[in-house]
């Protein structure tokens, strides 16, 4: 009785024991080639990784004047048509930028997968673009009681409701403080025109944009707007 489980697990051993002895002779046969075979892949991905790189320096040029000309905003579409390579190409590009730079990514149905890089130029447009909170003119504290349903005499209602406005001589001497480099920023330039900088913000790149600016100019003089330095400069007149 006792010698019929022995014979079965002497036959189980066996064929355990065959594979295993296969195995390790094909090891013993074929470590070199096996060696060989693993050293080419690791060469070889560390080959396609030095090659992305040295394509990536080539890349980063054009992927940073993408950044300025479009306010921080790209797609794959933008990227593969500016470079002239495959949309998975770029893709993979970006993905990688958004990962060093912290981007955010947004998918939309019109225009697919787009990635937001925000520079320091970029958030200070739109920061200049938000209207500031108008404030209300602190109203003059009278000494002498009045009654609430008297009507305020003409000179209380020309203090309330005018607010301090900037005198030409101030105006002229502030421009020729701000011109020492040649131009204005648009929050100097809004300043100037007694307008809000989102309303230049959003004006600066109409054609009638000098006409305008020179109607709000207190010397009448028109400006123009550079889309290379963000600056407004003075139009010099013809004649």
């Amino acid at each position: 009785m006792s010698e019929k489980p022995i014979e079965g697990n002497g036959k189980a051993f066996l064929v355990l024991l065959l594979p295993i002895s296969f195995l390790i002779i094909f090891l013993v046969a074929t470590w070199r080639i096996l060696l060989a075979v693993i050293v080419l892949v690791i060469a070889f991905k560390l080959w396609q990784e030095y090659q992305w790189q040295q394509w990536t320096v080539r890349v980063n040029p054009i992927f940073h004047q993408l950044v300025r000309e479009n306010q921080g905003r790209l797609t794959p579409m933008d990227l593969a048509i500016r470079g002239n390579f495959p949309g998975t190409t770029a893709k993979r590009y970006l993905d990688s930028k958004a990962s060093e730079f912290g981007a955010s990514i947004v998918n939309s149905e019109d225009a697919g997968q787009s990635y937001y890089f925000i520079t320091a130029s970029i958030l200070g447009n739109i920061l200049d673009s938000s209207e500031p909170v108008k404030e209300l003119p602190a109203q003059p504290v009278t000494k002498t009681a009045r009654s609430l349903l008297a009507p305020p005499t003409p000179q209380e209602k020309l203090e309330t409701e005018s607010p301090p406005q900037t005198t030409h001589e101030e105006a002229k001497r502030s421009l020729e403080k701000q011109l020492i480099f040649g131009s204005l920023i648009q929050s100097e330039l809004a300043k100037r025109l007694n307008v809000y900088s989102s309303t230049v913000y959003k004006r600066r790149n109409d054609p009638e944009f000098p006409e305008w600016s020179r109607s709000k100019d207190p010397d009448n003089i028109a400006w123009s707007y550079s889309e290379k330095t963000k600056e407004f400069f003075p139009v010099e007149e013809e004649g």
